[in-house]
């Protein structure tokens, strides 16, 4: 008799399980500043917790620290199951189930649209040509790009590159997203399209980690909030609860600045 569980039937059994698993996480850097200041939290499937504090906080390296691109000094995480340590093998592996949004698009200049999404299905998990080219096309429809699949991101609004970032992360098929404020280099009038785009993420359940300076966005979609300051998480609750009664007289102070 087969064991083998597929993939719906895992993610079913697994749903009591944190997917994002952090514990006592330290990182410093090399002028001596604690960015975290061993910092914990569990983080469920298919649950959005948004992160906010003051610049400097924290917030990005917390982040970047979740799908390896900086390495805690200590402490332990590990992403739907996968430690984050020293191992080469796993570090890529979460790469792959943690994709990131930052504030800048990154895409390849020289590339079209459909090119720089097609490229990390194609080398990171082996699709063909054909088969990638079909997933980008989905994907762009999914962001409302559908007919921006041969321009280049110069002939694109920072809106529009900011959703072919987020279609190029969602390629590899994450488990988990991480949006590092995807919204602050935007114009104003451009903001509500890419957050119109992660209301959708969350609506179909995507497992979110999003730091963002969009308060009301933060609140209408976090199942709970983050707020953090000089490197320690001071407050940790539903979203709604945070925003409009905070226990913490910091996160009171914040909030109270940018609200």
């Amino acid at each position: 008799m087969s064991t083998t569980i597929d993939k719906d039937d895992k993610d079913d059994k697994d749903d009591k399980e944190p997917i994002i698993h952090v514990r006592n996480v330290v990182k410093t850097f090399g002028n001596g500043v604690r960015a975290l200041d061993g910092v914990s939290i569990d983080i469920g499937r298919r649950e959005v917790v948004v992160v906010v504090g003051p610049s400097g906080s924290g917030k990005s390296t917390f982040l970047r620290c979740l799908n390896g691109l900086e390495t805690a000094d200590s402490g332990e995480i590990v992403i739907d199951g996968i430690p984050l340590d020293h191992n080469r093998k796993n570090r890529l592996e979460i790469r792959k189930e943690a994709g990131m949004v930052f504030q800048q698009f990154n895409l390849f200049p020289h590339m079209t649209v459909g090119r720089n999404i097609d490229l990390a299905q194609i080398r990171v998990r082996g699709a063909s040509t054909e088969e990638a080219r079909r997933n980008t096309c989905e994907l762009l429809t999914k962001v409302g790009l559908e007919d921006r699949v041969d321009a280049y991101p110069a002939q694109l609004s920072g809106g529009q590159q900011q959703r072919v970032a987020i279609a190029r992360a969602l390629a590899l098929r994450p488990r988990v997203m991480l949006f590092d404020e995807a919204t602050s280099a935007l114009d104003p009038e451009m903001i509500g399209e890419v957050l119109d785009v992660m209301r959708d993420l969350a609506r179909e359940g995507m497992t979110m980690v999003v730091v963002t300076h969009e308060m009301g966005f933060a609140r209408e979609v976090g199942d709970r909030a983050v707020f953090i300051d000089e490197g320690r998480f001071i407050e940790i609750g539903p979203a709604a609860e945070v925003f409009d009664n905070a226990k913490e007289e910091r996160t009171r102070e914040f909030l109270s600045k940018v609200l």
